[in-house]
């Protein structure tokens, strides 16, 4: 079971999310993350909402790091996002749920909301645990 430090530094490697996202790891646990995006003139579309890739960013790191959490390489099979709601806040968290865990594989849900308490969107994905430590 990864430590919120250990996350940290493992996830670091994910240029991607951690530098260009400006995405943090805030918790981690047992098949679990949460995770924040501050919100940006960089995440923002043409007509000044959040773009649907940097909701997305956000889900899928935090389902990186909650199905990576007990040390098992897991990778997305699939991801559906719903778009619900309009953020009108100045930071984004995404709050992973397992709904279900086998041997091989895994399921969640990754609400989205701001900190003023709006639903933005909510992600669903399918994991693969595959047979490689981290």
């Amino acid at each position: 079971m990864m430590t919120l430090e250990e996350a940290r530094e493992f996830f670091k490697h994910d240029i991607f999310a951690t530098e260009q996202a400006e995405i943090t790891i805030e918790a981690v646990g047992e098949n679990y993350a949460k995770c924040e995006m501050p919100v940006k003139p960089m995440h923002k579309n043409a007509a000044g909402a959040v773009m649907g890739g940097a909701l997305f960013t956000l889900a899928d790191f935090a389902f990186a790091v909650a199905g990576n959490s007990g040390g098992m390489l897991t990778v997305t099979v699939s991801s559906n996002i719903s778009f619900v709601g309009t953020c009108k806040g100045d930071v984004l968290y995404a709050e992973t749920r397992l709904i279900k865990d086998g041997k091989r594989s895994c399921f969640y849900e990754i609400p989205i909301t701001d900190n003023l308490g709006n639903l933005v969107a909510v992600v669903s994905s399918n994991g693969m645990h595959l047979e490689k430590k981290l």
